[in-house]
C-alpha cells in the first residue's frame, strides 16, 4: 500500500526513531502499521548536487528531477522555492522514502528524498558566489570576478565601527564575529537563497588580483545592483557553507541603509 504523509512528518519519523504507526494526512485518523523495511531512512551526508531536468511545486513544497555528476537522477523535494531547469544545483542530504504518494501532485515516486533545502546554486546560475581565500583558485571561486569591477571610490562610512572593503579583509582575524559598518556599491544580487538576499559590494579599496576588492553579503534587506548602500552587519572570516562555498570574509545579516 502505497504511504501519503508530509515532508516534515518523514523528517519527524526519523529524528524521533517512529517505526510503527503515523497518522497520514488526507485519510483516515486511524493510524497505518509500517514494516521497518518502509521506515525512513537517511540519505548520505553528501550534498546532492547536479543539473535539474524538471521541477514543480505542490502543496507548499518544490519537486526536483536532479541528474548528478555520474549520470544517474533522482527526486527530491523541499520546502517550496524557486528553482529552474537548466539549473545546477546543491540540495542538503535528508530522508528517503520509498514507494511514496504525493496526493497534491497525485503521483507516485519509487524513491525520493526530502532535503533540508538549497545549499547553492552554482554559476551561471544566480547564486551567491564564493570569493577565494587566496589569488590561487579555490572551491567555488569561478565567476566571483565576474562582475564588473568598481573603480571610482565610494566615500568611506563614517563612525568607529567604519571600514573599508580592503580593511575588512586585511583585519579580518581581529573583526570575526564583530558588527562593522561598510558603504559600498552593489554589483551583483541573488535573492531568496538559503531563505537569503545576497549581494555584492565594491568600493574601489582591495586588489582584484588578491581578491580583496568585492565583498558578499547576506541581508533580509533588499538592494539593487548599481545602488550605494550603507551596511551594517557581523563579519565572519573563512565562513564555509559547503559544496565549495567558501568566503575568505563575509558580512552576515546586514542591515541596508541607502
Amino acid at each position: 500500500m502505497k504511504k501519503q504523509i508530509s515532508l516534515s512528518l518523514a523528517i519527524a519519523l526519523l529524528l524521533t526513531g517512529i517505526s510503527t504507526a503515523w497518522a497520514m494526512p488526507g485519510m483516515s485518523n486511524q493510524p497505518a502499521q509500517t514494516s521497518a523495511s518502509e521506515t525512513p531512512t537517511l540519505h548520505s551526508g553528501e550534498p546532492l548536487t547536479g543539473k535539474v531536468l524538471q521541477t514543480m511545486n505542490s502543496g507548499g513544497y518544490t519537486y526536483v528531477e536532479l541528474k548528478q555528476k555520474n549520470g544517474t537522477s533522482l527526486w527530491l523535494a523541499t520546502s517550496e522555492t524557486p528553482v529552474k531547469v537548466g539549473s545546477q544545483m546543491s540540495f542538503s542530504p535528508g530522508v528517503v522514502m520509498n514507494d511514496f504518494k504525493s496526493k497534491s501532485l497525485n503521483r507516485s515516486f519509487d524513491s525520493i528524498v526530502f532535503s533540508g533545502g538549497v545549499i547553492a546554486v552554482h554559476p551561471a546560475s544566480p547564486a551567491p558566489v564564493s570569493t577565494p581565500k587566496t589569488a590561487a583558485s579555490s572551491p567555488g571561486s569561478k565567476g566571483a570576478l565576474a562582475h564588473k569591477t568598481v573603480t571610482t571610490p565610494v566615500k568611506k562610512a563614517s563612525g568607529a565601527n567604519a571600514y573599508t572593503i580592503e580593511e575588512a579583509f586585511a583585519k579580518k582575524a581581529l573583526l570575526d564575529k564583530k558588527k562593522i559598518t561598510i558603504r559600498g556599491k552593489v554589483t551583483k544580487v541573488s535573492n531568496g537563497i538559503m531563505g537569503k538576499n545576497w549581494f555584492h559590494i565594491q568600493d574601489g579599496s582591495g586588489s582584484e588580483t588578491k581578491a580583496t576588492h568585492d565583498l558578499v553579503c547576506t541581508s533580509l534587506d533588499k538592494a539593487a545592483p548599481g545602488d550605494i548602500v550603507t551596511v551594517t552587519g557581523t563579519l565572519a572570516k573563512d565562513r564555509d557553507f559547503g559544496a565549495g562555498y567558501t568566503y575568505a570574509v563575509i558580512i552576515e545579516d546586514v542591515l541596508i541603509r541607502k
